[in-house]
C-alpha cells in the first residue's frame, strides 16, 4: 500500500523526489525522505532534480533602481515583497516567453503571462494580474533583474501607479533573484516536457495547471515547512485573525 502511495505521489509531482515524502505524509501516512528514497529505488522511479548550478558574481547595481531587497528573501507577511522574472518556453518551432510574479512570503506565484514577444506589455499583464488578484495591496516592493522590460518607462509608470517600490538585482547576478530562478527550474524539471510543447495554447494551459493546480495547492515547499504556498498563506491568515481578535 505504501509503495502505491509513493507511486501516486511520484506521478502527481511529475518526478520530483523531494516532494514525495511530504505529499504522502500530508495524505495521512507518515513517510520519511529516507524511506521514500529507498522505495523509489525499488520501484525504479527516477529523480528528476538537477544538480546545483554556480552563477557568476557581480556587483554593479542598476541606475534605475537600487538593490533594496539585498537577498532578504524572508518576507514577514503576504503582499510585502514580490519578485518577477522571465523565462523561455519552446513551442514547436519557436520560443515563447513566460513572465511570473511571486509573493516571497510563501513563495506563491500570484501573477503570470505568456507571449510570443518579450516586451514590457506582457510583463505588465503579469503584474496587473497579481495586483488585481491580491486585492490591490499597498506598500509592496517589487524585485527583478535589470532586463530591459523591467527598466522600461512603461513598466516603471505601472509600478508608480500602483505605488509599488522597485528593487533590482545587480547586473548578471542570478542569486539576487534566487527564488524566481528556483521556481523556473522546478517548472522545467518537474512539469515541462523535455522537448517543450507543441503549441502556444498547450504551453499556456500547462503553465496554469502547474501554478494553480500543482505548485500552489499540492507541492510541498521547504521554505513553508513542507506546506504548499496556498496552505502556508491560509495558516498565516488564520493566525493573524486570532492575534487580531485578542488585540
Amino acid at each position: 500500500m505504501l509503495k502505491e502511495k509513493v507511486r501516486t505521489a511520484f506521478k502527481v509531482s511529475e518526478g520530483s523526489a523531494g516532494a514525495i515524502a511530504a505529499i504522502v505524509t500530508q495524505g495521512g501516512t507518515s513517510l520519511s525522505r529516507y524511506v521514500a528514497s529507498n522505495l523509489m529505488r525499488e520501484l525504479a522511479l527516477l529523480n528528476c532534480q538537477q544538480p546545483r548550478h554556480r552563477y557568476k558574481r557581480a556587483k554593479q547595481e542598476s541606475s534605475v533602481a537600487p538593490n533594496l531587497l539585498a537577498r532578504q528573501f524572508k518576507a514577514c507577511s503576504p503582499n510585502k515583497v514580490w519578485c518577477g522574472n522571465i523565462t523561455y518556453v519552446w513551442i514547436g518551432s519557436r520560443w515563447a516567453y513566460l513572465a511570473v510574479v511571486m509573493d516571497l512570503y510563501a513563495r506563491k506565484p500570484v501573477g503570470w503571462a505568456m507571449s510570443l514577444s518579450p516586451d514590457s506589455e506582457f510583463i505588465s499583464k503579469a503584474l496587473i494580474m497579481a495586483y488585481e488578484l491580491r486585492g490591490k495591496p499597498k506598500g509592496v516592493m517589487f524585485h527583478s533583474d535589470q532586463g530591459s522590460q523591467y527598466t522600461s518607462l512603461k513598466y516603471r509608470r505601472l509600478l508608480w501607479r500602483y505605488q509599488i517600490q522597485q528593487s533590482m538585482s545587480r547586473r548578471r547576478n542570478c542569486w539576487d533573484n534566487a527564488p524566481m530562478e528556483r521556481f523556473f527550474r522546478s517548472f522545467k524539471t518537474e512539469w515541462m516536457p523535455e522537448l517543450g510543447y507543441r503549441t502556444f495554447l498547450e504551453a499556456k494551459h500547462a503553465v496554469t495547471d502547474y501554478i494553480v493546480g500543482y505548485y500552489n495547492q499540492i507541492r510541498p515547499h521547504q521554505h513553508n515547512r513542507m506546506l504548499p504556498p496556498d496552505k502556508a498563506e491560509e495558516v498565516y491568515w488564520k493566525n493573524y485573525k486570532t492575534v487580531a481578535s485578542f488585540t
